[in-house]
């Protein structure tokens, strides 16, 4: 979750049951990735995370007490018509390729490089950091893959100890890619959940392509039909984030019944003189100015 106050909203959240829940359900998700990534290629199990958004929209409406928007179910039918194209340009078999020690090494380097350049010192919260996320979490997923590979019996390059030094760049990568993603969406969390969901698979696929041997099938055609789900993909991502961001500033400019309940109880609670400052930890609370997806994808302790 974003906090805009570490200490007290850290041991708020170790004190709420929810945020125990998705803990436990984002370890799960975790486990299964990492299954995913030892019988289906980056190219294909990557973009699949684009699912998380479409199924959060129906989802956070559903806690908001509102109907999902026009915008949202268009933006859902663009990206699962999206996703539903590119499995079928780049499903494969199985992988049994792994990254050497020095591609695994390189890209590392590389990684946190750009990584550096994008969320340098005293830079605003917003897309840099959340393009650094993404790109965190691809390449961290793309190791995944090379120790999944490696551990289970299948060809590689890699002995015992060099899979234990890449798993650790997995962890340095994925806890670099979770810390950047918080950091971002102190700016919200629009256009920066946009942009993790973008760029997270588009740095996988081309670790991919260019290092495991993944390939798009039915040549110039299949190039062509994969490209073009990418980009209804994409789209239905920007519609999405878009959406949900535009219907969280109406409901904050436009309480709904439960908020009006209780301005009417505040009212005859403090029927006279000034109403009472809002609490520091009301203000630095980071759900108050993001949009409804979040009461799925960070829900409120």
């Amino acid at each position: 979750m974003a906090s805009r106050s570490p200490g007290t909203g850290a041991l708020r959240l170790l004190g709420s049951g929810a945020w125990w829940w998705t803990v436990a359900l984002n370890a799960a998700g975790a486990l299964l990735h990492v299954v995913a990534l030892a019988y289906g290629p980056l190219t294909v199990v990557q973009p699949l995370g684009a699912l998380t958004l479409v199924a959060a929209v129906p989802l956070g409406a559903w806690v908001a007490g509102r109907r999902v928007g026009r915008s949202e179910w268009r933006g859902t039918a663009f990206t699962l018509a999206g996703l539903a194209a590119i499995p079928v340009t780049t499903s494969g078999p199985a992988p049994d390729d792994t990254l050497s020690v020095s591609e695994a090494l390189l890209i590392a380097g590389a990684t946190a490089a750009l990584i550096g350049v994008l969320s340098r010192p005293r830079a605003r919260p917003g897309l840099r950091h959340a393009t650094a996320s993404g790109i965190a979490s691809g390449v961290a997923s793309a190791l995944t893959q090379t120790v999944t590979v490696a551990v289970t019996d299948r060809p590689g390059p890699l002995p015992d100890v060099q899979v234990i030094g890449v798993a650790l760049l997995v962890a340095v990568f994925a806890a670099g890619g979770l810390l950047l993603s918080q950091t971002a969406y102190r700016s919200g969390l629009g256009a920066p959940l946009a942009m993790v969901t973008l760029t997270n698979p588009v740095a996988a696929a081309v670790i991919g392509l260019c290092l495991l041997g993944e390939r798009f099938r039915g040549g110039p055609t299949g190039v062509l039909l994969a490209l073009t789900g990418a980009a209804l993909a994409s789209w239905g991502v920007l519609l999405l984030t878009r959406a949900t961001s535009r219907m969280g500033r109406q409901e904050h400019a436009a309480p709904g019944p439960a908020g009006r309940a209780a301005a009417r109880r505040s009212t005859v609670e403090h029927p006279a003189g000034p109403s009472p400052a809002p609490s520091a930890d009301l203000l630095a609370d980071p759900l108050v100015t993001d949009h409804p997806v979040a009461a799925v994808l960070a829900p409120r302790p």
